[in-house]
């Protein structure tokens, strides 16, 4: 009986662990919903229009792109589509031309299209190959839409929502919700003077989890400073292992994957840690009023550029003001959270693509930080100066063990910064005694 509770109990720990892990407490609100609006009744059917919206905060839609499926609930068809396209006609045997629909596909997967489609083929807010950008960083890019004309529904049709939604972006990872009814939604049209309404409205929230994503860490972390000759590297194998191919000089095997990767061709150098990405976090220097960082991200693929890289970093230093050199930078809210969380990414047209690696070395963006320091709580010792967690593209990356920390030596416990007014001091003393 012992043995039993036991398993059962252990069964329970991995349904929480799943659970759970679908709950980000930097994010706690992130989704992408995904809205059906009816706009317009047809004889046998309707017009709808579909909207993508991303919520999450950091977590953005990669190349490919986002790819959406579901269910008809009836024998529903699609007869046309713009902004959009369906990746399967599926079997329209049962219908004469010229009437043949643009896809008869029960279990319909719908893509979106690229930047340069045809004009006939487009619709507003469409047509981004898929992408959606993370809701801080650009929320005017984080959704996308496409309409599609729906029949085959009979002369008094029974509307029902469609089931069983799926999200691939690009790969696995995203959970929906059933489609179910909501509050219409409303638009206004010429100029914000007269608002339109939706006949009708349903919505689905599709949330991520790294759990199902991947079966282990996609970055990592080490950590540096100028106070201790030590490097904390990455933990071994963060991002998995496996053994080298002791028929070439370097561990790379053809055709290795990149765990999580929907690329076949993704081939990452060998490391001890055998992560695609590295954050390293160095404390660079230690001002009167001021405290400095070096944040680099690097990037070990040798055939994958990261497109508008994020990084997110809570550390309890950027509750002061904070001055990113060569990054951009937002302060996030931090939702009751102890420490404070800051975003970092890419200049546009200049550092927005951390490139892939090449035979020499990784490809590597940095940025040097600068952050205020509060006196009443500044301190190097005990890894205070050394982030609590780190997110790449939404990942959260693999930290070392707190134990492995380059800590403060113990001789430097009071190690406090020099005062700028007592190195002038002693520099005028300097001067005066030399011209004596």
């Amino acid at each position: 009986m012992g043995l039993f509770f036991t398993c059962a109990q252990f069964l329970m720990l991995i349904a929480l662990i799943s659970l759970s892990d679908c709950y980000d407490p930097l994010d706690p609100n992130g989704n992408i919903t995904v809205t059906f609006d009816i706009n317009q009744w047809l004889p046998e059917g309707y017009l709808a229009r579909v909207t993508i919206q991303n919520y999450y905060q950091y977590r953005h839609v990669d190349p490919s792109g986002w790819t959406l499926g579901w269910t008809w609930a009836n024998d529903e068809v699609i007869l046309s589509m713009s902004g959009a396209f369906a990746t399967k006609q599926g079997n329209c045997s049962s219908f004469k031309s010229p009437t043949v629909p643009y896809s008869c596909e029960k279990s319909p997967a719908v893509a979106d299209l690229m930047p340069d489609a045809l004009p006939e083929t487009r619709t507003d807010d469409c047509c981004h190959g898929g992408l959606l950008a993370a809701w801080a960083i650009n929320p005017s890019m984080s959704f996308s839409s496409f309409e599609m004309t729906i029949g085959n529904l009979g002369a008094n049709p029974k509307v029902q929502a469609p089931m069983d939604l799926t999200l691939m972006a690009p790969g696995p990872g995203y959970t929906c919700s059933p489609i179910e009814d909501a509050d219409p939604t409303a638009h206004s049209d010429i100029g914000g003077k007269r608002q339109l309404q939706a006949y009708r409205t349903w919505k689905s929230t599709c949330t991520y989890s790294s759990f199902v994503s991947n079966q282990a860490p996609l970055c990592c972390v080490s950590l540096s400073t100028f106070y201790n000759p030590k490097i904390t590297f990455c933990p071994d194998c963060s991002c998995g292992c496996r053994e080298a191919d002791k028929n070439t000089v370097s561990c790379i095997t053809e055709g290795y994957d990149v765990p999580g990767s929907d690329s076949f061709d993704d081939i990452v150098q060998c490391t001890d840690h055998m992560c695609p990405v590295r954050v390293h976090w160095h404390v660079m220097k230690n001002y009167f009023t001021h405290w400095k960082v070096k944040l680099t991200i690097s990037n070990y693929n040798y055939k994958r550029n990261y497109s508008n890289w994020n990084v997110l970093v809570q550390h309890p230093g950027f509750s002061q003001s904070t001055t990113a050199y060569s990054f951009n930078s937002t302060m996030l809210p931090s939702f009751g959270l102890s420490d404070e969380v800051a975003l970092f990414w890419g200049i546009e047209y200049y550092n927005d693509e951390l490139v892939n690696a090449d035979k020499d070395q990784p490809g590597a963006v940095s940025t040097q930080i600068l952050l205020r320091k509060d006196l009443e709580s500044f301190t190097l010792g005990n890894g205070w100066a050394l982030p609590r967690r780190v997110y790449f593209n939404g990942e959260n990356c693999q930290m070392p063990l707190p134990d492995t920390f380059p800590m403060l030596p113990n001789h430097c416990s009071s190690f406090k910064p020099t005062n700028p007014v007592f190195l002038l001091l002693i520099y005028l003393t300097f001067i005066n005694k030399s011209s004596l």
